[in-house]
């Protein structure tokens, strides 16, 4: 009688720290980021220059100590992911720069970042997490509600805000 042992993959394993916004892996997922949302808003390919212009007109201003955080995600040791949180007041946090890239979707990216976003949040004193999206983000809406981020009043007047969401940290 033999015997069969089942070979399992191992799942993948993602790791979220926080890490400068103008490091190489940092910078290179901005870029994806802004070229992912443009080109959706779009719907074309966008240029080099274009996203140079893009990050000029949207600066990560405020995603570093005290007054935010930007983080890396990796999966299985490559950098795939990034978000950034701000301080919009001592007790109101925001996400932005969410973005896991098109060949991690479906791996936990998304939650690991959420999470690892929100702890931070925490750390700086926030009670709560709030973001803006664009109808056309549909995942990132649907990631956001699994979260149990609940859509709220518009908080803000930005260009491309169209949906609104709020998460209590506390």
């Amino acid at each position: 009688m033999s015997t069969h042992s089942e070979h399992r993959t191992p799942s993948p394993t993602w790791a979220v720290s926080p890490e400068a916004f103008s490091t190489g892996d940092a910078t290179r997922l901005r870029r994806a980021y802004y070229a992912e949302v443009a080109g959706r808003y779009w719907k074309r390919e966008v240029t080099e220059a274009e996203i140079d212009q893009g990050l000029l007109d949207f600066p990560d201003d405020g995603l570093e100590p005290p007054t935010g955080q930007f983080l890396v995600g990796r999966l299985d040791g490559e950098a795939l992911a990034c978000g950034g949180i701000r301080l919009l007041d001592p007790v109101t946090a925001e996400l932005t720069r969410v973005y896991v890239d098109r060949r991690a979707r479906g791996t936990g990216g998304g939650a690991a970042l959420l999470g690892a976003l929100e702890a931070q949040s925490r750390a700086l004193g926030a009670e709560r997490i709030r973001l803006d999206t664009r109808s056309d983000l549909v995942e990132a809406r649907a990631l956001y509600t699994r979260h149990g981020y609940a859509e709220i009043p518009a908080y803000n007047s930005g260009p491309y805000a169209e949906h609104w969401f709020e998460k209590r940290l506390v």
